[in-house]
């Protein structure tokens, strides 16, 4: 149970992430800037494990990125 609970939790904070950093996420956001949704994870999870719980510092590191494309 407790496995469940935290990739519950996981899959929330994932979820919180994208929509802060989207602004209102939808499934088109998803579709059309996949690119962007890795960057997310890749920011977030390493290897299975989950690198980064700040949601202000991958979105700061996030808004980094973008600004040098």
């Amino acid at each position: 149970m407790p496995l469940q609970l935290s990739l519950l939790e996981a899959i929330h904070f994932f979820v919180e992430l994208l929509d802060q950093y989207f602004g209102n996420v939808c499934e088109l956001d998803l579709v059309f800037n996949f690119h962007k949704v890795l960057a997310v994870v890749d920011e977030y999870i390493l290897a299975g494990e989950l690198m980064e719980t700040s949601k202000s510092a991958i979105i700061n590191r996030l808004a980094e990125v973008d600004s040098l494309e």
